[in-house]
């Protein structure tokens, strides 16, 4: 059965018939439920090309990413992803993920809007004045900002609350004697590397305590970098007691520093690590700030860019989420 026959028998137009089985407003009630009560009866489906091509969708989510090497084997990414491809499989949506340089990213932004290669877009790696944001908010395609940033343009955005997570772990560390607290954290013009450094400023100075730019160490985003970063912090005198490495790709580099250079971590230095660690690293259970449910949060951003489709005001779509620290081998009382 297809569209044609169908407007056979019912005898009208298939102009009509289209428009009642996608929802055009100029088609009566009456004339709507009797065609969907006729397609329901004869078997009909609709072609999804045409479908799509008859109310301007392309029925594909769109990405684009500037890929690093860890990106592939970063579980919480890939969890985020899984989440967000289910929820599009369910609505049977598609989702591309476009690769690109960080040099030529916003043009990449451009060619997708002005071709309108996609029906929404996702983006990742918010930055504070983010230029892409910027752009998307002007052109009236829909989008969700996987993170904040200090824009004032109203935009949909998922984020967890990376000043709360911070605290926590500031928090835990001071409680169990720690006065020298280092951090080691990615590249500082992301919002949430921003977020999570102001944070632990603000949470070491609500503590009385101290901040050492000694012991502040950024640009730390993989594992090669975790490793460097720990191996100056183990090489200062005195060196920190405690230190925060603010996600989880240096956090293995960070371990693996220590474990060469003979450290009992959680006691000769303790050591909390924002993001998924593996279960057992080493023989150490890490203590970590952890981001629940990934694969929801992902859900969650396609619900949210599902809603903007559908009109819903962008300044409404804003869900902050809160993490948790989960208590590991690797924070322990200070040294004496």
């Amino acid at each position: 059965m297809n569209l044609k026959k169908l407007a056979k028998i019912l005898g009208i137009s298939e102009t009509t018939v289209s428009r009642a089985l996608n929802g055009y407003p100029e088609v009566s009630e009456r004339t709507r439920e009797r065609v969907l009560a006729a397609a329901q009866a004869a078997g009909y489906r609709p072609n999804p090309m045409a479908r799509s091509l008859a109310v301007g969708r392309t029925n594909i989510v769109g990405i684009i990413y500037p890929l690093q090497p860890n990106d592939l084997a970063d579980p919480m990414f890939l969890d985020i992803v899984g989440g967000m491809s289910e929820a599009l499989e369910a609505q049977q949506m598609d989702m591309i993920i476009a690769p690109a340089s960080p040099a030529n990213e916003l043009r990449s932004y451009e060619r997708m809007v002005t071709g309108r290669r996609v029906d929404g877009l996702i983006v990742g790696r918010t930055k504070l004045y983010d230029e892409r944001i910027s752009y998307l908010a002007q052109q009236g395609l829909p989008f969700v900002a996987h993170g904040r940033t200090l824009l004032q343009q109203p935009h949909a955005w998922f984020d967890y609350d990376n000043e709360a997570g911070m605290r926590l772990a500031v928090a835990r560390l001071v409680s169990l004697g720690h006065r020298r607290i280092g951090l080691i954290s990615a590249t500082p013009d992301m919002t949430f590397v921003r977020q999570r450094i102001d944070s632990f400023h603000a949470a070491m100075g609500e503590a009385g305590l101290a901040v050492d730019p000694d012991n502040m160490i950024d640009n730390a985003h993989d594992r090669r970098a975790g490793y460097q970063a720990m191996q100056r912090l183990l090489a200062r005198s005195p060196r920190p007691s405690a230190v925060v490495v603010d996600n989880h790709m240096s956090g293995v580099g960070a371990v693996r520093a220590l474990l060469d250079a003979g450290i009992d971590i959680g006691r000769d230095m303790s050591l909390i690590v924002w993001g998924v660690m593996e279960d057992s690293l080493a023989g150490y259970n890490v203590t970590t700030v952890h981001q629940p449910e990934p694969r929801r949060a992902g859900a969650k951003m396609i619900a949210m860019l599902f809603a903007l489709m559908d009109g819903t005001p962008p300044s409404e779509l804003q869900e902050l989420w809160q993490p948790v620290l989960l208590p590991g081998e690797t924070a322990g009382p200070a040294p004496a």
